[in-house]
């Protein structure tokens, strides 16, 4: 049951909120001067261990010195605390409002013995300050509230509860069971049973009463510990990003778990070792339009996580499909209020499939829906076999040929910059294996294998296909290198910075030139096509359009100039230029502060030019332009023996780098942009352990608290602080007279 805070005016609950709520003192003394201070008068009657048990205060209303933290969750109070900040006028604003919490009004003996008191105990507040600072060594453990043995009972048991949550999550084990029978203990309950056969007192002396039910444990208790669990986790990544204040958001591609389509939030951002790291951090609703999906970002990040959209730096998404158009329109209306949230690709991936993806012509949208599922259809046992046999089949005359198909289709293919390149060069091998499969001669393949290797091959003996894969790669070409450099090392990425211009050019001129490129494409579409013996045809559906207009039969290679090569050429060039704005490109040249740029550059660079793009993010944006000249002075009369740093994670690791503080904000803010690679290629991305966690169960069995723990198992978790939370949040107190609590707060908030 969440906790209501009892003061007067305030509506604070514990769910809303990781603040902190305290009962009400069992010493009846104290229990009456907070019950004064509130004001409240339906209070007056109520015993000390009624007020303990079902009422409590968040901590707004006690002065901070007496608040005592001594960890990021665990928050107690001293033990002369009273609450003496309260809101006692706010309701006469509205006084026909209905209020449970009636404010008590004072008569004048009652304001002066509160004043006595309060007089009283600012002088005893005092003395124990002075008493507190003339000792030394003090120990921290006397602000720690002492534990009856129950409640140590209690810890410890929670304690177990929760190391089977983290493992469960670690280790990727579902909660149920893929063929759990219904009567049958799920996997969380097998795990308790383990623990107890194994000597876990904690655990059988809690369940000794209930051992011969089958359920010890039930789903809303579950439910609970498992959001303790991920909002720990969570908060201790969002203590990170905090301090270092700047921050990009990554959005990953559409789960669909609990009927409901979710969106995978990360964060990048520069930790206090100045490391970039790339954390998972949600699931958020994918429900409703983009407006409505901007809002829900909004209010995940700034009222949820106390960030600042104001310190987001970066955004890129990684839809697929039909959510592409509805993510662009988010980015847009993101960048409308926070223009420094540069929209940019993910370093993730490639380029050139970005900027296919994005695209939002249907024959497009079918042949990247097709190789996603040419993908994992070879994850399947002995279809990778089939296709290196159906390789060396069709192109047998050609061993050079035959090894680099091979070696392509087995490194993941599917994601790289030259993708349709080898894709156009897969196409007759991939539709004579994907009809061998389907065939199933041998019988080695199930029928749903074999059924999805049927819808394949229609798909890839569509001839409309077959010309825009043809018009992809070719058009393609000219972002590629450019694509590559930007996943490349920190000068790859300033240099492709700078050939922009030189991409927009090409594309121009073939665009300027269109009727002669498409004669050429159009050609090669036609000679593979035959190679796969498909003929050369229309669309039905559109000529059936035609049919009914009354109009003359148009020809294929004018239909495909039409519809596809002029679509595509024009969307590959608006994709560009909306990706790499102005502002974006003068971010991606300040990458001339590392200092192997500088070097490359002959130490003539110009970054002055560029940072007013992010003067208000340094601490002395005045400063800038000297500051700049002693950094490339020191650079450039550097000793014969020192190397240049060649990337932003080695310069920001200089232990110098701190005498530049302008140059070391401005490296860190470039940093996080979501366009540039992660340093630590040796271990897995978050997006990568996202989708190994979602890889290695059935969807049904997906639960967004376990996919936070095995995801981002390398975070460190306390235990004992997962404890308290839950001992703040979920106590163990009469049910009814939580529930009766419950409606009174919902009355009054009515």
């Amino acid at each position: 049951m969440p906790n209501f805070c009892a003061a007067p005016n305030c509506t604070r609950k514990s769910t809303q909120s990781d603040l902190a709520f305290f009962r009400f003192p069992r010493d009846p003394e104290r229990c009456r001067i907070w019950v004064e201070n509130c004001r409240r008068a339906d209070l007056e009657a109520k015993t000390s261990d009624q007020l303990n048990k079902h009422y409590r205060l968040c901590a707004k209303h006690f002065d901070p010195a007496m608040v005592c933290k001594t960890s990021p969750y665990r928050t107690v109070l001293k033990d002369t605390a009273i609450p003496t900040i309260f809101d006692l006028t706010s309701h006469l604003k509205n006084p026909h409002t209905r209020h449970r919490k009636r404010i008590k009004e004072l008569t004048e003996e009652d304001i002066r013995r509160i004043k006595e008191r309060r007089l009283a105990s600012s002088i005893e507040q005092l003395v124990s300050k002075k008493d507190a600072a003339a000792e030394d060594g003090t120990n921290t453990n006397e602000d720690e509230p002492r534990l009856s043995t129950e409640e140590k009972e209690f810890r410890d048991y929670l304690r177990s509860l929760f190391e089977v949550v983290v493992m469960l999550g670690k280790q990727s084990i579902p909660l149920m069971a893929d063929n759990a029978s219904e009567l049958g203990p799920n996997n969380f309950q097998a795990l308790l049973d383990y623990r107890m056969n194994a000597g876990d007192e904690a655990l059988r002396k809690r369940f000794e009463a209930t051992a011969v039910n089958t359920e010890y444990f039930s789903a809303t208790q579950q439910s609970q510990l498992l959001d303790i669990c991920e909002n720990t986790v969570r908060e201790e990544m969002l203590m990170e990003v905090r301090e270092s204040r700047f921050f990009s958001l990554v959005t990953g591609d559409i789960v669909e778990f609990d009927n409901e389509k979710h969106l995978p939030l990360f964060l990048r951002f520069v930790n206090q070792q100045n490391l970039l790291r790339e954390e998972f951090l949600d699931f958020m609703s994918f429900e409703g339009d983009e407006d409505a999906l901007v809002e829900r970002l909004e209010a995940q990040l700034t009222e949820r996580w106390s960030l600042s959209m104001e310190d987001c730096r970066g955004q890129a998404h990684k839809a697929t499909g039909t959510s592409t158009t509805k993510m662009k329109a988010v980015a847009v209306l993101l960048m409308e209020k926070y223009p420094l949230a540069l929209h940019m690709p993910c370093s993730h991936m490639a380029l050139n499939i970005h900027l296919t993806n994005n695209l939002p012509f249907p024959n497009v949208q079918v042949v990247t829906e097709t190789l996603r599922r040419i993908a994992g259809f070879f994850d399947v046992p002995f279809t990778q076999d089939e296709l290196e046999k159906a390789i060396s089949t069709h192109y047998q005359k050609n061993e050079e040929k035959i090894t680099a198909l091979k070696q392509a289709c087995v490194s993941g293919w599917t994601e790289q910059h030259s993708v349709f390149d080898v894709l156009l060069d897969m196409l007759p091998p991939l539709l004579l294996c994907m009809e061998s499969i389907w065939e199933n001669k041998e019988g080695k393949f199930a029928a749903a294998t074999a059924a999805n290797a049927y819808s394949i091959s229609e798909t890839l003996a569509d001839f409309e296909n077959i010309v825009t894969i043809v018009i992809l790669k070719n058009v393609l070409t000219f972002t590629r290198a450019f694509g590559r450099n930007l996943q490349g090392e920190t000068l790859d990425v300033f240099f492709a910075a700078n050939s922009l211009t030189a991409v927009l050019h090409s594309l121009n001129e073939v665009n300027d030139n269109i009727d002669v490129y498409h004669e050429f494409w159009f050609e090669e579409a036609v000679s593979v096509a035959a190679v796969m013996e498909i003929p050369v045809t229309v669309p039905r559906l559109f000529l059936r359009k035609q049919r009914a207009a009354d109009v003359g039969e148009i020809q294929a290679e004018t239909y495909y100039k039409e519809y596809v090569t002029v679509p595509v050429i024009h969307g590959i060039m608006q994709e560009v230029e909306d990706m790499f704005s102005d502002t974006n490109l003068k971010a991606l040249k300040c990458l001339s502060l590392v200092p192997a740029v500088m070097g490359q550059m002959k130490f003539n660079t110009t970054e002055e030019n560029y940072a007013e793009v992010y003067r208000n993010d340094l601490p002395n944006p005045d400063t800038l332009p000297a500051e700049l000249h002693c950094w490339r002075i020191k650079w450039k009369h550097r000793g014969k023996e020192v190397r240049l740093p060649t990337t932003i994670h080695e310069t920001l690791q200089l232990p110098d780098v701190k005498f530049f503080p302008n140059v070391n904000s401005f490296l860190k803010v470039l940093s996080a942009l979501p366009v540039l690679k992660l340093e630590d290629s040796r271990s897995k991305t978050a997006s990568e352990r996202l989708q190994a966690y979602l890889s290695s169960m059935p969807a049904k069995q997906w639960n967004k608290s376990l996919a936070m723990l095995n995801i981002n198992t390398h975070v460190k978790h306390d235990l004992d602080v997962m404890v308290d939370k839950y001992c703040r949040l979920y106590s163990e107190d009469d049910p009814e007279a939580e529930a009766e609590e419950v409606a009174e707060e919902e009355v009054e908030m009515k």
